[in-house]
């Protein structure tokens, strides 16, 4: 799983420095913070309207439906605290930034869902399976509360959406790949989060309706235990995300290849005998690499030469922290893939 994804294919790379900008662009703007209010605000006004409807109805499927928009609602509170803390400058005692806490906070979120959402709704299911069925037989209410939490649901998911596409867009890549190859664990969250909740309403309604038409309850407590099952499986994709940057996941070969090719089109770099990324916060990454600059002067004036190359490249806001080191005139320089941008190979 990747954050910056492979080109089309026949697509040929752009400019180094073009790629890294939309790499940049992808995080900033505070779009995420967006698409995080835009759920909140939906699912809190779906979570009351649903549980109104499941005291009204006794409707298991409403009730894990209940179950899921309360877990969403709190799960974006999560996200909006991960938006926040994520994007602390460096300090002293985090001199990379805290971008890692992103993804602290979001499994937290990942957590609840699953708990929550999943377990609960299961639980609630299994329950009602071996109940006595008391419900009354208008099920408008409903329909309608189901109908209303589709709109809303969809407004959010068409945020997210919007955002998945437009990024995505740039690297050759539909939203739902995007979402789950990407960096930022708040789009991702938000994104498989409102799909879910969609393909839950779907089931719910499913449950409901042919508990309406066959008069049956095991379909209505069927309905409930299916979106369990669809939220524990939401909630171990955006864990095992998570897990895998928090435990300092390493960039795709298509970026490590952009950044190689940035350092090798700059004018005081000769090769490149080593290039290390790894992410430490939603798009953004800590870059080492062992350069052999042009020209032959004195070990104070490289030691500048190095310093004044680590600052340029911490400038574009991907590349959070640079530490760059000599390497020696033996070693082999590292080379792009045949066709790969513009540079020639020294």
């Amino acid at each position: 799983m990747v954050d910056q994804p492979t080109p089309e294919v026949g697509k040929q790379p752009g400019n180094a420095r073009d790629e890294l900008t939309a790499v940049s662009r992808a995080h900033g703007g505070g779009e995420s913070l967006v698409t995080v209010i835009i759920a909140l605000v939906a699912n809190g006004a779906i979570a009351i309207a649903k549980t109104v409807a499941a005291v009204l109805t006794g409707s298991a499927s409403m009730v894990a439906e209940s179950a899921h928009s309360y877990a969403d609602t709190g799960n974006e509170i999560f996200l909006l605290i991960a938006e926040k803390r994520g994007k602390r400058p460096p300090d002293e005692n985090h001199p990379r930034g805290h971008g890692r806490e992103a993804y602290v906070w979001a499994m937290f979120a990942a957590v609840g869902l699953f708990v929550a959402g999943a377990v609960l709704s299961i639980w609630h299911g299994v329950t009602a399976l071996f109940a006595d069925h008391h419900e009354g037989t208008d099920y408008l209410i409903n329909w309608i509360v189901l109908a209303v939490a589709f709109v809303f649901e969809g407004i959010s998911f068409a945020q997210a959406t919007r955002q998945a596409h437009r990024l995505g867009r740039t690297f050759g890549l539909r939203p739902i790949a995007f979402a789950l190859r990407t960096s930022d664990p708040i789009l991702r969250a938000v994104f498989f989060e409102d799909l879910a909740a969609l393909l839950g309403l779907l089931l719910a309604a499913a449950g409901v309706g042919l508990h309406e038409l066959t008069g049956n309850a095991v379909w209505d407590a069927l309905g409930s235990i299916a979106v369990g099952l669809l939220l524990g499986c939401v909630a171990l994709i955006l864990l095992v995300r998570n897990h895998d940057f928090l435990v300092g996941e390493t960039v795709p070969k298509e970026l490590w290849d952009e950044v190689l090719l940035r350092l090798l089109e700059h004018d005081e770099v000769e090769k490149v005998t080593y290039l290390h990324l790894e992410y430490v916060g939603p798009m953004s990454f800590f870059l080492v690499a062992a350069v052999d600059l042009v020209g032959d002067e004195r070990e104070t004036e490289l030691a500048l030469r190095l310093r004044h190359l680590e600052r340029d490249l911490e400038e574009h806001e991907p590349v959070t922290d640079a530490v760059l080191t000599l390497s020696t005139r033996d070693e082999e320089g590292l080379r792009l893939p045949d066709g790969f941008g513009q540079v020639s190979q020294r």
